[in-house]
């Protein structure tokens, strides 16, 4: 249930909109989820919500901002005392269920900052429309997560030789029997990485209930879709999983995007979304600002990628004719995003053509054009907006 309901309609800060990097201003409505500050809803059952503009100029997106994403209807408070997390499989030697302190106590603990975001982000920009919840951009936070190794885990179960893939599901479930359960898989060398985390911890803090309480998946540098939230089974095999939300969703076409490969589940034509594209955002200012003449202004923001790091963001003000080097911030890890900064000139008045691209250490940069695809996944073309100086 909603509490705190905002009855009026604000006002969001301008985003960018298609591929040209024209802006409009979208009106949408704020909303409060227990234990969350207002934001933006797109859908109520089950509940979307994304984090607003504001929010993301913080190096870690707060608790009680950070958005919200479901597949099914149904996410039912789980007591932390009585939860239990199954872990059995063919390819499980030793089938373990675990209580929340047995996880918390039992292991080593670790912290992991990572963005989150989902594979959607900024599907709403996307020109012709493509269908889904029609995310800007707060469909992403930054944070750091601690938890304990999903490799520990599965290791004191006692993985057998030849296991292929590590399925994942949680608490929530649909409202009609015919819906497919939200569950998803990894390949097991990805399952293996160190970097693979037992959440329990964000930001310092308890994890949210809206975020995955008590325990959720955390896979650093994989879209979203991936970090399962409200863990209760998680199953090792011999062979792929086959549920719906791995076989027929968060699929795009083979060879379109660069990323990590997932050859058990890839087929002739489509293969799973898997690795975060490079990709930057300007949180300092918005299309149409205006600027004093003469008065000092930084433009700033924030890049990340899939884990390789950023290496350079560079910032043009001649509408993308010439580039140059923007400073870059803190590097608080590589799956975290990263901050960047560069000065203005607001000497003469005037429009100021600005863009923005990132680069990996990878190599990979952002694209000049979207990449279309029919669910309207991985928007990452490069940010343009023009400043006016009075």
């Amino acid at each position: 249930m909603l509490v705190g309901m905002i009855s009026r309609r604000a006002i969001t800060a301008a985003l960018l909109a298609g591929t040209t990097g024209s802006l409009a201003l979208a009106r949408d409505e704020l909303l409060t989820l227990p234990g969350k500050k207002p934001l933006v809803k797109h859908t109520f059952r089950p509940p979307n919500y994304e984090t607003p503009f504001a929010a993301l100029r913080a190096p870690y997106t707060s608790n009680d901002s950070f958005f919200v994403r479901y597949h099914l209807a149904n996410i039912p408070r789980v007591d932390p005392r009585d939860w239990r997390l199954r872990i059995g499989g063919a390819s499980i030697e030793r089938p373990v269920a675990l209580s929340l302190a047995e996880l918390q106590h039992g292991f080593e603990r670790v912290t992991v900052t990572a963005i989150n975001q989902c594979s959607g982000n900024r599907r709403g920009l996307f020109t012709p429309r493509v269908p889904g919840v029609q995310w800007n951009y707060g469909a992403m936070g930054n944070a750091r997560w601690g938890g304990v190794r999903l490799r520990d885990v599965l290791r004191k179960a006692g993985v057998r030789a030849g296991a292929l893939e590590v399925s994942f599901d949680g608490a929530d479930t649909a409202l009609l029997p015919k819906t497919p359960d939200f569950a998803k898989s990894l390949p097991i060398e990805r399952a293996l990485d160190e970097h693979v985390l037992l959440a329990f911890e964000m930001n310092g803090e308890p994890l949210p209930h809206w975020n995955g309480a008590p325990v959720r998946l955390v896979v650093p540098g994989w879209t979203a879709t991936y970090w399962v939230k409200h863990l209760t089974d998680i199953r090792v095999e011999p062979q792929a999983f086959d549920g719906f939300w791995m076989t027929s969703a968060y699929r795009v076409p083979v060879g379109l995007f660069p990323g990590a490969p997932f050859a058990s589940q890839t087929t002739k034509d489509t293969a799973p979304i898997t690795e975060i594209v490079v990709n930057s955002l300007v949180t300092s200012h918005v299309n149409g600002d205006r600027l004093t003449r003469g008065k000092p202004a930084d433009l700033r923001g924030r890049s990340w990628d899939g884990g390789s790091g950023i290496a350079a963001v560079e910032v043009s003000v001649d509408g993308g004719r010439s580039w140059r080097d923007a400073a870059l911030g803190e590097d608080m890890g590589r799956y975290s995003w990263r901050g960047f900064s560069a000065p203005l000139d607001t000497s003469r008045a005037g429009p100021i053509g600005i863009a923005v691209r990132a680069r990996g250490r990878n190599g990979a940069i952002q694209p000049q054009k979207l990449v279309a695809n029919p669910a309207g996944y991985h928007h990452n073309v490069i940010q343009a907006m023009t400043l006016e100086v009075l």
